[in-house]
């Protein structure tokens, strides 16, 4: 009954040959004193045209020192006649009411932070329209900053999340773009172009902040890649079950690092070399419907040439888990694959090659080709 009234309320009141003007005054608070002022001044410059026969100039110009109460004058504006001194009395004592209220009205929604949020409105706005295929960073703090660099240093565009005024700032002096904004509520992710994007970094410093963060983006989002942070092997099998794609430990991370740095020291200082360079890695996904593939099906890689043709490298060929439940054989990852495998549906192809030579071997798999996504080098 209570919402009935309410709706009934709503409407009578915009009803009625004034209701688009109730509406936009409802809407944009301070344009109801904006709107009388206009009248104000109008009405007097109307008032000493009719009254005086100045031209417009003169008439607006005698209402600016009347309203303003400056009060000087000179020959092309001097008051002749009663009805003028009629016009400077009314609008002295109307004016000075409708400015003060015009002023007051500016004052308190400057107070208010209504401005203010107005800006942020039209920021996000432009946000949503610039950022496409983007990669969403929830969280600036010491592993934020980190992921920032690194994928900045690829010129990928990236949209920072965060409601810390400190790393706002610090975001903003480094050139990045920021969206202040709570991450694990589903409108800052909306905003952020969740459904745009081409992944989605948790990175904040709690572990269940990061949970709500993969459960509100994949429910937006189904198909979007997620990446969480966690602190311990319970936090990643959660946030596995929330949606999350990959889940990173930075203390795994950092031990495997270390550790292989104590015992492959060659290996990591090419990783480290191959980091600086030109070369990328790409993930090459094939269609899971053998048509799509076409004379591809089934081929070798001896036979399609395709590292020759495209300069590129096939690091690894990633068997699809359905072919591994049919045979029970096959293996899950073939590393550094001979010229004797072949290509069949749902296959990831781990590529690694310059840009125009990881271009030219998605031209080469043509209509084969399911989706790409790059990977860290």
């Amino acid at each position: 009954m209570s919402t009935r009234r309410s709706r009934g309320r709503f409407r009578s009141r915009y009803r009625g040959p004034l209701a688009p003007l109730r509406r936009l005054l409802d809407q944009l608070p301070w344009a109801g004193p904006v709107l009388a002022l206009a009248l104000v001044v109008n009405a007097g410059a109307v008032g000493y045209r009719l009254t005086e026969g100045w031209d417009w100039g003169d008439c607006y110009w005698m209402v600016l020192i009347t309203l303003s109460t400056l009060g000087f004058s000179d020959e092309h504006t001097s008051l002749v006649h009663t009805g003028g001194r009629i016009v400077t009395a009314l609008l002295l004592v109307g004016g000075l009411v409708v400015v003060q209220q015009t002023l007051q009205k500016l004052l308190e929604l400057t107070n208010s932070g209504y401005f203010r949020r107005l800006r942020e409105r039209r920021y996000r706005q432009q946000l949503q329209r610039s950022m496409n295929q983007h990669v969403i960073l929830c969280g600036y703090g010491r592993i934020g900053r980190e992921i920032a660099e690194q994928l900045c240093g690829e010129n990928i565009q990236l949209l920072v999340v965060e409601n810390d005024p400190g790393r706002i700032d610090e975001a903003q002096q480094r050139g990045l773009t920021v969206l202040q904004g709570d991450a694990t509520l589903d409108e800052t992710l909306e905003e952020a172009g969740i459904h745009r994007c081409r992944a989605l970094v948790a990175a904040l410093p709690s572990n269940a902040a990061n949970l709500y963060v993969i459960l509100s983006a994949r429910g937006l989002a189904p198909s979007a890649r997620l990446i969480a942070r966690a602190d311990s092997e319970e936090a990643e099998g959660k946030l596995r079950l929330a949606g999350a794609d990959q889940v990173v430990s930075p203390y795994v991370a950092g031990g495997r690092a270390m550790a292989a740095t104590a015992l492959r020291p060659l290996a990591v200082t090419f990783m480290e070399l191959l980091a600086g360079s030109d070369c990328e890695v790409e993930e090459f996904l094939l269609s899971e419907h053998p048509d799509r593939l076409g004379d591809l099906n089934g081929a070798s890689l001896s036979e399609l040439q395709l590292g020759r043709r495209s300069g590129a490298l096939v690091l690894a060929i990633r068997n699809p888990a359905s072919s591994q439940l049919s045979t029970g054989t096959v293996e899950s990852l073939i590393a550094n694959p001979g010229g004797d495998i072949r290509l069949a549906p749902g296959q990831l192809l781990v590529v690694m090659g310059s840009k125009r030579q990881l271009q030219r071997f998605g031209e080469l798999l043509g209509s084969a080709l399911a989706g790409v996504e790059s990977m860290p080098s």
